[in-house]
């Protein structure tokens, strides 16, 4: 099973395969602090778990993190910015 976890103290979500008690780190999204809003810099997932839809999820999670913090979000890697163009839903955090 796939888990997403958001990781303020890291400034990314996470995702984790959770098997039974072991969790392997698949995928991240990063964010770093660009004044008062959340620049994301990068989208990461493993090849071997492509086609998951997991960066999508990643970004999701950086987005309501966002959301709840009140911040606003500057996509900067090129796969933040089609997700913002494919999700109006994110434009009340966008910058």
């Amino acid at each position: 099973m796939i888990e997403i976890r958001f990781e303020k103290e890291a400034l990314r979500a996470a995702a984790y395969d959770v098997q039974d008690s072991a969790s392997v780190l698949v995928g991240t999204c990063t964010y770093e602090p660009d004044g008062p809003d959340w620049a994301i810099m990068h989208t990461n997932v493993d090849p071997a778990y492509g086609g998951q839809g997991i960066a999508g999820r990643l970004v999701a999670a950086v987005v309501d993190a966002a959301r709840a913090e009140g911040v606003k979000v500057v996509p900067v890697c090129s796969y933040a910015v089609r997700q913002f163009e494919k999700h109006a839903e994110y434009r009340d955090v966008l910058r």
